[in-house]
């Protein structure tokens, strides 16, 4: 027999315990999270894409973007004008007092006490009160008639209390309430104001606001029919692709989501560019008016575009492009199958 050399025996490696795999399998809440980033990077490709295809024909994307940021600026140019006469009327504002002479018995601390009632009326932005005093230094400084005035022995001036009251532009009928109020109170004599006038500047600021919403509505629909258009001609170069991807099964999310970001960038680079069109005008302008506003001792100074006022404007501008966008896609989809 032959001997067996132990040492060329092959030992079997010890037996290991097989080890679980202690990975868990993905939760509802693991695939959440992942539809989200998938949701997400399919957003952020059909953003920059979109992007891509606008930069990538600069003539065409250019011509779109200046006619629309004319006609948002035209828009946006009108309703800070509007801003503007409302500031130019809120200084106008202040010569539609209310002037009330009172009777020659009431004396100057009753002058005052009834200006003081006057005060705590809730329709009422101001009181002055001018004595016979005043009254009577200011008539000889700007009349011209000072030395008749010396000559006579009694001050012939009543008292008078200057009321401004509140929304003079606004509310005629509280106006007008308030001027009946005053006329009959037993110290005033005399309570006039010039109605006619506030109601002419309560008609104007009313036809200017009027005429700016008209036009803002008008030119809105045109950025509209110009986005939609816009985005029917490159729905038209991209038809076969559009047919393509519904022949594989896309749906119309997935086939508008490109073209409704196109939308967003044209509103929202016309929005921009509309913003730097008023501002530059306003920037233009504001020199002369001002100099204008001095010779006539004004404190009139242009309002821009406020940030609020900013934010509006290029949200409302994407949201134009966005609209116009989808509302042409629902109809050009229904009539686009594969043959």
């Amino acid at each position: 027999m032959k001997r067996v050399n132990k040492n060329r025996i092959r030992k079997d490696p010890p037996v290991r315990p097989v080890r679980q795999d202690t990975r868990q399998t993905k939760t509802a809440g693991g695939n959440f999270v992942d539809k989200l980033n998938a949701y997400r990077d399919l957003h952020a490709h059909a953003l920059f894409s979109s992007l891509g295809r606008l930069i990538a024909s600069p003539f065409t994307s250019i011509m779109t973007i200046a006619v629309l940021a004319i006609a948002i600026s035209l828009a946006s140019g009108f309703y800070i004008l509007v801003v503007n006469l409302q500031q130019l009327t809120g200084n106008l504002e202040t010569s539609n007092q209310i002037s009330l002479f009172l009777r020659d018995d009431v004396s100057d601390a009753h002058a005052n006490k009834l200006a003081g009632s006057i005060r705590q009326n809730a329709s009422v932005q101001d009181v002055k009160l001018i004595t016979r005093e005043q009254a009577l230094a200011e008539f000889k400084t700007y009349s011209g008639f000072g030395g008749a005035i010396n000559a006579l022995e009694k001050n012939p001036l009543p008292i008078v209390i200057q009321v401004l009251p509140k929304n003079t532009l606004e509310d005629k009928q509280g106006l007008e309430n308030l001027l009946k109020s005053f006329q009959q109170s037993p110290e005033v004599d005399i309570a006039q104001m010039d109605l006619q006038w506030v109601e002419r500047l309560q008609s104007i600021m009313a036809v200017a606001r009027l005429f700016a919403t008209l036009l803002n509505v008008m030119l809105g629909g045109a950025v509209l029919f110009i986005i939609g258009n816009t985005i029917r001609l490159e729905l038209h170069n991209r038809r076969d692709e559009v047919v393509i991807a519904k022949l594989v099964g896309a749906t119309n999310a997935f086939i508008q989501r490109p073209f409704l970001y196109t939308g967003f960038w044209i509103g929202l680079i016309s929005g921009v560019s509309a913003w730097f069109i008023v501002t530059t005008l306003m920037l233009i302008l504001r020199k002369p008016v001002e100099k204008l506003s001095g010779l006539y001792e004004g404190g009139f100074h242009l309002l821009f575009l406020s940030f609020t006022e900013t934010l509006s404007l290029i949200g409302i501008s994407s949201g134009l492009g966005v609209l116009g966008s989808w509302v042409i896609l629902i109809y050009q989809l229904q009539h686009t199958k594969p043959e």
